[in-house]
């Protein structure tokens, strides 16, 4: 109840104009993640301990994978445009295309899996604890 509570808020909030938002934080990827562009977009303080940051997420194209990573909350997103594929702990692949969404819960190791030809960039939001990364690099299995 509580994740799908926080999915509908940081949704609502992503629709907020920049106006109303916090200054962004910088944009957070995994060491390993190089190829991982993260435009922020906002940085809400919200839930109380939490907060929502949203960006546009690219991944290279030509690029094999973004690199196994978790986050100590909920990342959720939609693809905007490319393809390829997310690889979450314990789930079979699932296939991404423009117009899909994912999930993947808080602190499960995961990669994102880019298809040749064309980048992939995806609408990311994160609701995480406060005073955390929001990535961290996970070791590979």
């Amino acid at each position: 109840m509580l994740k799908s509570t926080l999915l509908c808020l940081s949704i609502a909030l992503a629709g907020i104009g920049p106006a109303n938002a916090q200054t962004p934080a910088p944009a957070t990827a995994p060491p390993a993640a190089s190829a991982i562009k993260r435009t922020p977009l906002e940085d809400v303080d919200f839930p109380a301990g939490y907060h929502v940051v949203t960006v546009i997420a690219e991944i290279a194209a030509g690029t094999a994978s973004a690199g196994r990573h978790t986050h100590p909350g909920v990342d959720t997103g939609y693809v905007l445009e490319g393809s390829g594929a997310i690889l979450v702990e314990g789930k079979s692949e699932q296939i991404l295309k423009p117009g899909d969404s994912y999930q993947v819960p808080p602190g499960v190791p995961h990669d994102v899996r880019v298809d040749a030809g064309k980048p992939l960039k995806l609408l990311a939001v994160y609701i995480v604890e406060k005073g955390k990364p929001v990535a961290t690099p996970a070791p590979l299995k």
